[in-house]
């Protein structure tokens, strides 16, 4: 059986910001990697930034951790 990743870190919008789910709850939009470290511990999970940024829990879609601006193509 295969597992989805506990955190899904969504594409950028507009402003740069990125949606975060854990477990399909929405815990805020971040701007940068500490703000999701911030929103990860606030949920109960203790991630550094460079966990963050390479965690199988965490699935990035719309580009990695070092991307933050709009959504390519918009």
């Amino acid at each position: 059986m295969s597992e989805h990743p506990a955190v899904l870190v969504h594409p950028p919008r507009g402003d740069g910001g990125r949606r975060v789910t854990v477990h399909g709850e929405p815990i805020g939009t971040a701007m940068n990697l500490p703000d999701i470290v911030e929103f990860l511990r606030r949920a109960g999970l203790e991630f550094d930034e460079n966990e963050v940024a390479v965690s199988p829990l965490i699935e990035w879609r719309g580009g990695g951790s070092s991307y933050w601006g709009p959504e390519p193509g918009l």
